[in-house]
């Protein structure tokens, strides 16, 4: 990667932990799941309105790291008006990108997570809410937690 499209990703990263996206509990929600990275201390609770299989809205509400801030409000960007296929879909090539670095065939602000890899113990982090709102879309109501999800 490219220094001048690292800064870039960086700077994506900033600007969402500075000024969050879809920050804020939606009162419209018919759907809900917290999550917790007890290793890192990261908080995040997910709010979904969903439309059918199609996410209307969403927000989020936590506390952490800028990797887990940036990396909720980034997701809620990526997730409003997808279906939950789309949605696993995307959760996927993210989770991906976090793990290995790897660049997306279609650049979007997703890739500025690529340099996660690189710091094994943030990629709980990044992924903390995606696994929230993958739970909020499934119903499931149990915290998702990372310790119990193999990133």
């Amino acid at each position: 990667m490219s220094a001048e499209l690292s800064d870039l990703y960086q700077q994506v990263i900033l600007d969402h932990n500075r000024r969050p996206r879809n920050r804020g509990r939606l009162p419209t929600a018919n759907r809900s799941a917290h999550g917790d990275n007890p290793s890192c201390g990261d908080q995040c609770d997910v709010f979904l309105r969903l439309e059918g299989d199609r996410i209307a809205e969403i927000s989020f509400e936590g506390s952490g790291c800028a990797i887990s801030q940036a990396s909720a409000s980034l997701m809620t960007t990526q997730l409003k008006g997808k279906t939950s296929a789309e949605a696993q879909k995307l959760f996927k090539e993210f989770h991906e990108i976090v793990t290995t670095g790897k660049e997306p065939e279609v650049i979007s602000d997703l890739a500025a997570f690529a340099g996660v890899h690189a710091f094994p113990a943030r990629i709980k982090c990044a992924t903390l809410s995606w696994h929230a709102a993958l739970n909020a879309l499934r119903g499931d109501t149990v915290a998702a937690t990372t310790e119990s999800h193999k990133d």
